[in-house]
C-alpha cells in the first residue's frame, strides 16, 4: 500500500526537497502541497491524505491551528498529522499534542528518519521518544494551567491489563519495548493499546498519552535541574 502524504510548509524550497525525498520511497507518494495552514486544511478535506506533514509557523493559519481544525473534523479522522518544524520548544510540543498531532519532529531529522516517521504516524503510533514524553508532555500537562480535564472514573472502561498498557505508553515506550518488558508479542501489545484507544475515543497514541496524564493514571516527575542549574 502506498502512503499518501500532504506537505504543508510556507517555504517552497523545503517543500520541493521534502517531496523529492518522500517520492523516492517505494511506499510513499506526495499528493499535494500547501503554502499555509488554511490551504492545508482545504487540501486535507479534498485529498484525504494518510499523513499531513505540517510546519508550525505559516501565514493565514498557523500549523497548530490547522492541526486542531483537521483533527476536530470527524470526516478527517483517518488523516494523521506529523509536525515538522524548526521550533522544537516544549510549549509547541504540548500544544501540538493537545491539538491532536500524532508526532512532533525537528527539521534537522535525517532522510531515513523522516521516511520512517511518516510510516510510523500512518500506522497510528506516536513519534514521541521516552525522553520527550517525560520532559515535555508530563511537564506541561501536569501544570495548573493544564489541570486534569478527565475524571479518573473515565478509565473504568479499561481492563487492568489495558490500564497497564496505557501507563506504559505514557512513559514513551514503543509497542516493541512494552512487549519486551511484559514478555508479550508486539501483536498482543498492539491489540491491547488499540482497544484502549477505542474505549477512550483516543485518536492516536499521542492522545492516549494526554488522557493518561490528565486522568491521573500517571504523574509527571519533577524536572531534573541538572548540575548546572540552581536547585
Amino acid at each position: 500500500m502506498t502512503l499518501r502524504v500532504l506537505l504543508a510548509d510556507d517555504q517552497a524550497l523545503l517543500r520541493g526537497a521534502f517531496r523529492m525525498l518522500l517520492d523516492s520511497a517505494d511506499d510513499i507518494t506526495v499528493v499535494g502541497e500547501a503554502a499555509d495552514g488554511r490551504e492545508a486544511v482545504g487540501l486535507t478535506r479534498e485529498l484525504r491524505p494518510d499523513v499531513v506533514i505540517m510546519d508550525i509557523r505559516m501565514p493565514e493559519l498557523d500549523g497548530l491551528a490547522a492541526t486542531s481544525e483537521i483533527c476536530a473534523d470527524p470526516e478527517l479522522r483517518a488523516s494523521r498529522i506529523l509536525i515538522l518544524t524548526t521550533y522544537e520548544t516544549d510549549e509547541y510540543v504540548a500544544q501540538a499534542l493537545r491539538a491532536g498531532a500524532g508526532g512532533f519532529i525537528g527539521k534537522g531529522i535525517g532522510a531515513e528518519e523522516l521516511l520512517d516517521a511518516v510510516r510510523t504516524i500512518a500506522d497510528g503510533d506516536t513519534l514521541l521518544s521516552p525522553a520527550a514524553t517525560r520532559s515535555l508532555v508530563a511537564r506541561f500537562l501536569a501544570t495548573p494551567d493544564h489541570a486534569p480535564r478527565h475524571h479518573p472514573e473515565r478509565l473504568a472502561v479499561l481492563t487492568p491489563r489495558e490500564r497497564e498498557m496505557v501507563a506504559l505508553v505514557a512513559t514513551g515506550l514503543s509497542n516493541q519495548e512494552i512487549a519486551e518488558r511484559m514478555f508479550l508479542s508486539p501483536f498482543t501489545v498492539r491489540a491491547h493499546v488499540q482497544r484502549a484507544m477505542t474505549k477512550l475515543d483516543a485518536r492516536d497514541r499521542a492522545q492516549l498519552v494526554v488522557i493518561a496524564y490528565q486522568s491521573g493514571l500517571v504523574h509527571a516527575a519533577a524536572p531534573d535541574p541538572g548540575p548546572d542549574r540552581p536547585s
